[in-house]
């Protein structure tokens, strides 16, 4: 029986991760189209923050050539974006052996789901067996990061919020437990914050980190979005 993993790579260098960064308002996922030549199409999901905030994050970054917006669904915009660099000029210098990174996509695999963040890729995939699985972990432990999020067998029923840390468990329940989530707001982020002895920025990324895990794991059967 296979496995289905969501892990973290950590690196930097990964294309339209400065994208993720400057719109930290957004939650980017991307998809790739390899029958374009050396330079495969990105199709990028970008769902919450502007227009203006993604279009002016892509434009401002080297890895951008071109984009367009191909159409909408709900709050999703869906882009098509064509990147100004291959590969070799992105990666070269930052991963150990880019010939290894391509047999990735030789193996028994199908990676479902890339979201990008301001450090790197989240991806959900479905693997063969372990051994397949670790040629992922090994390659990214090498060349930045590998940090596994949820590792289930293919078929097996997972109970929603599994995976949580216990860090972003409490920052849950205690923002709620303030009123952060009421309309209106009975706790802004700083006064949420002040409990943890943490900045507001530290806290907004730790309760966007569960949030997105939530959504992943309840209602990511639904992507893309259904139009209103």
């Amino acid at each position: 029986m296979g496995l289905v993993a969501e892990y973290e790579i950590i690196c930097e260098v990964l294309p339209l991760v400065e994208v993720a960064a400057a719109v930290t308002e957004a939650t980017l996922e991307v998809e790739l189209q390899y029958n374009h030549g050396d330079l495969p199409l990105f199709i990028v999901h970008a769902t919450g923050g502007t227009d203006a905030l993604v279009e002016r994050a892509f434009e401002s970054t080297a890895f951008v050539a071109a984009y367009t917006l191909v159409g909408r669904a709900g709050e999703t915009r869906q882009y098509q974006v064509q990147p100004a660099v291959g590969e070799q000029a992105r990666l070269g210098e930052h991963i150990e052996n880019l010939s290894e990174l391509r047999a990735l996509a030789t193996t028994d695999s199908i990676i479902e789901r890339i979201r990008v963040t301001p450090t790197g890729w989240v991806q959900t995939g479905w693997f063969a067996d372990r051994a397949v699985l670790d040629e992922f972990r090994t390659f990214w432990q090498r060349n930045g990061d590998f940090i596994l999020r949820r590792l289930t067998r293919d078929g097996e029923a997972e109970a929603p919020g599994d995976g949580l840390t216990d860090h972003q468990r409490e920052a849950l329940r205690i923002a709620y437990e303030m009123g952060h989530f009421e309309i209106p707001r009975a706790a802004s982020l700083d006064d949420v914050a002040t409990e943890f002895d943490i900045t507001a920025s530290s806290l907004s990324e730790r309760l966007r980190r569960a949030q997105t895990h939530l959504i992943e794991t309840t209602v990511a059967s639904t992507w893309p979005p259904l139009p209103d």
